[in-house]
């Protein structure tokens, strides 16, 4: 049986307006918890403090949004209301279609994001598209509800600097302070995911800086406590981190400038970083990376609304200049790479045959988490009582009492990460860590220590959920780097085992025709259902990243199979 989704109806109230907050308790509005959690969480999305451009639905990521229109959100929360406990919400890019008779261990949402027929998989074709109203990009975590602010990439990001530290700059024996202590790392991008590099590098001992044209984004980092300076004039940023530098102080400053001048000012000056990267939405060139003005009163806003193929281009232009730039400081003896935004692939096509000099983070650093199906776990307490998310970090520590890297990500994130939203939490864990973790999180709903249940997820810049040669699969061990099938397997087994809501993308932070990628989240609200569930998902989930790569011919991922006992027909144990 399928019920069709009648729009909602139009608000009174202009767009400009509107202040979307979550609800927080244990009052539910929806007749089951995940229903509740999947409102909640997208609701959070949108909250003023978690999303860049509430305004226009914007979560992060230049285009990245929550809800195709604000008709469509309506529509999509008035169905979660009513939606029942043996029912699964169909959304399509951001707009809900219908409402299908299932059961109660199915999904209660699913979603599809941005996809395209591959022929068709381009730019053009899908800001066509969007232009007539058929489609939205959702970035990874904005369209499939589960963004928890910069919080959300900071683990990564930290885990990412602080394995370019122990690879390039070893301690000496006996030595306690961070490979990065007395380095400095410089980047560009402080937006969404951006946001969470200058707090990644300090947390790692590291001088920092960080470069945006936006200065609202750096203001913003500022007010939530990832960034600690901020000034418009290289100089004297320089003069903060090179000092900073030289006393192995941790300090990050955000300098207001476009990346694609400020890169080839570090040349002129003759400072080479450490560490080098950059973060900018360079994936999407209208939306996302800002060109150089021709002149001080350019209007950049105009150009894009009416002439955005010469905006494109323009943006094209400035990065092959930001690129070369980095190239050049690599050759002066900087660690580079690309974290992941594209910027690679968008030089070559503007020109710059050599940008894939610049390697990827993933096969530089995280393929061996990937190996043992580590990645990002992330949860949420619905009660919105911060104190919920200090006895889960708690009970991190306890499940896991020999993970001295965790106890101390635990303490650092508890002392120096403002929530944003529902107050929330992440950190990276392997198979067989994470449904633990849940059954623990699940039994402390049960028993009355949470005052509401909590919301389990993660980015989709996991082990096995994603198919992104620029990126996660770069470079993989049996050139399958492109192979597409295993976030659709990722996808379909987190529906079989019910997850409470599953999620396909295209695009990400690379951008249209560069990937595929699937979310999951699951609810831990105290409930025989939800242990199950948890203990099926988090098994399930982190499972195919193991199997991926063992696929693949990785021995870590192959030794992780084994000694979990996880099947992998025609490989002998």
């Amino acid at each position: 049986m399928a019920t069709f989704i009648a729009s909602a109806p139009e608000t009174d109230f202009p767009i400009n307006q509107r202040r979307i907050r979550a609800p927080r308790g244990l009052e539910k509005t929806c007749q089951g918890w995940i229903q509740e959690a999947a409102l909640r969480m997208l609701m959070n999305n949108l909250d003023p403090e978690v999303a860049e451009d509430p305004d226009r639905l914007v979560v992060y990521g230049g285009c990245g949004k929550a809800a195709r229109t604000w008709k469509d959100f309506d529509t999509i929360v008035a169905t979660l209301r009513k939606l029942g406990n043996d029912e699964t919400l169909l959304v399509q890019s951001g707009k809900p279609i219908g409402v299908i008779r299932t059961h109660e261990m199915a999904p209660r949402v699913l979603i599809a994001n941005s996809l395209l027929v591959p022929r068709w998989a381009t730019w053009e074709e899908f800001r066509r598209l969007e232009q007539m109203g058929l489609t939205m990009y959702g970035q990874m975590t904005a369209g499939s509800w589960i963004y928890i602010g910069s919080q959300g990439i900071l683990q990564g990001t930290y885990e990412t600097f602080a394995a370019c530290g122990r690879k390039h700059f070893s301690k000496t024996e006996g030595e306690s302070e961070s490979p990065l202590a007395g380095r400095l790392v410089v980047s560009a991008g402080l937006g969404g995911m951006g946001g969470a590099q200058p707090l990644a590098a300090t947390m790692n001992g590291a001088a920092f800086l960080g470069v945006d044209v936006n200065p609202a984004r750096i203001e913003r980092r500022l007010q939530t406590g990832y960034l600690d300076r901020m000034t418009r004039d290289l100089e004297e940023a320089l003069h903060l981190v090179l000092g900073a530098k030289r006393k192995k102080q941790a300090l990050s400053v955000g300098l207001v400038g476009n990346a694609a001048e400020i890169m080839p000012q570090l040349l002129r000056h003759g400072v080479a970083p450490d560490v080098l990267t950059d973060q900018t939405s360079a994936h999407d060139t209208l939306n996302g990376y800002i060109p150089l003005k021709k002149s001080p009163d350019e209007d950049l806003e105009a150009l894009r609304r009416d002439r955005p193929q010469e905006y494109i281009g323009r943006a094209k232009e400035s990065i092959a200049l930001h690129v070369r730039a980095l190239l050049e400081l690599q050759a002066r003896g900087a660690v580079t790479f690309e974290y992941g935004n594209n910027i690679r692939a968008q030089a070559v096509e503007a020109g710059v045959p050599e940008a894939f000099r610049i390697p990827g983070f993933v096969p530089e650093y995280i393929r061996p988490l990937f190996c043992q199906g580590r990645g990002p776990f992330r949860w949420a307490a619905l009660s919105g009582d911060p104190e919920d998310i200090y006895r889960t970090d708690q009970a991190v520590v306890d499940t896991f009492p020999d993970n001295q890297d965790l106890a101390r990500w635990i303490r650092l994130a508890r002392e120096k990460v403002k929530f944003q939203g529902l107050p929330a939490r992440i950190c990276w864990l392997g198979y067989g860590e994470r449904a633990k973790l849940g059954r623990r999180f699940n039994d402390m709903v049960r028993k009355g220590e949470l005052r509401a249940p909590i919301v389990i997820g993660r980015d989709h810049l996991d082990a096995g959920s994603v198919a992104s040669p620029h990126r996660e699969t770069e470079g993989m061990k049996d050139g399958s780097d492109a192979i597409a099938d295993w976030p659709i397997l990722n996808a379909l087994i987190n529906t079989a085992c019910g997850a409470g809501w599953v999620s396909v993308h295209h695009g990400g932070g690379v951008g249209i025709g560069y990937s595929l990628h699937a979310g999951m989240v699951a609810v831990a609200d105290g409930s025989a259902e939800a242990e199950r569930r948890l203990e099926l998902v988090l098994a399930s989930d982190p499972a195919t990243g193991v199997l991926r790569h063992a696929d693949a011919g990785y021995d870590e991922a192959v030794a992780c199979a084994k000694d979990h006992d996880i099947s992998v027909p025609g490989l002998n144990y």
